[in-house]
Formats: C-alpha cells, structure tokens, sequence
C-alpha cells in the first residue's frame, strides 16, 4: 500500500489499495491490486469503495484476486535488499590499467582521434 496515494472517491481520504480501470469495449470494469504507478485512465479505490464496487448496468465487474492487507516485505525481499546492501558496501575494484600500446586492437589515440593499426 503506498501512502501517498489516496482513493479517488470524493471526500474519502482513505488510502488506496486497489485500481479500477474499464474497459469500454467489453463493457467490463476490471477491479485489480494497486498499480504500481498512478495511471490517467485508473481509479485507486480505498478497501471500504473497492468492496462496495458497482458497474452500470449491462457491464460486467470482474475482480482480480488480490489480498488488500499490507503483507510487508517477503523473505526473497529482505534478501535481495541484504544481498544490495552488500554490494555496495563492497570496495570498488581497481580496473586493470591497459596501455594503449599492449592492445594492438585499440590503435595508437592523439586527441580525438585513433590510428588503427593494419595487423
């Protein structure tokens, strides 16, 4: 659930957590998770106007399965952000020192030039 984003019924302040959006060809109102950005064309619903959803008549509401409770991070999240934090505590590495001269491939540069050699 992000925060900063509010459910776009008039007057309810509450937080969104899930994001409607139609699709007017199939005359369907699709009722899914929380986008993860706020899109021009969606709807971010509270929990309490997401559950009290209604379509106009002849349309379809179609509900994606989605848990409206805040599961907090997962083991595979706390890993990756353990496995980043070491990453970048990590010193950098010295990048191997090539002379121009040892790789004959890369020529002799002058500027912004390059001389390349014929071997």
């Amino acid at each position: 659930m992000n925060p900063a984003r509010r459910c776009s019924r008039t007057a309810c302040g509450r937080a969104a957590v899930a994001t409607l959006t139609y699709v007017y060809a199939d005359q369907t109102a699709v009722l899914g998770p929380l986008s993860v950005h706020a899109e021009p064309h969606a709807y971010d619903l509270c929990e309490q106007h997401s559950e009290r959803l209604s379509a106009p008549r002849g349309w379809e509401v179609l509900r994606l399965a989605h848990d409206l409770r805040d599961p907090g991070p997962s083991n595979d999240d706390l890993l990756a952000l353990a496995d980043a934090v070491r990453e970048a505590a990590r010193p950098p590495e010295p990048a191997p020192h090539v002379h121009p001269a040892d790789d004959p491939s890369q020529g002799v540069r002058r500027g912004h030039l390059r001389v390349l050699t014929t071997d």
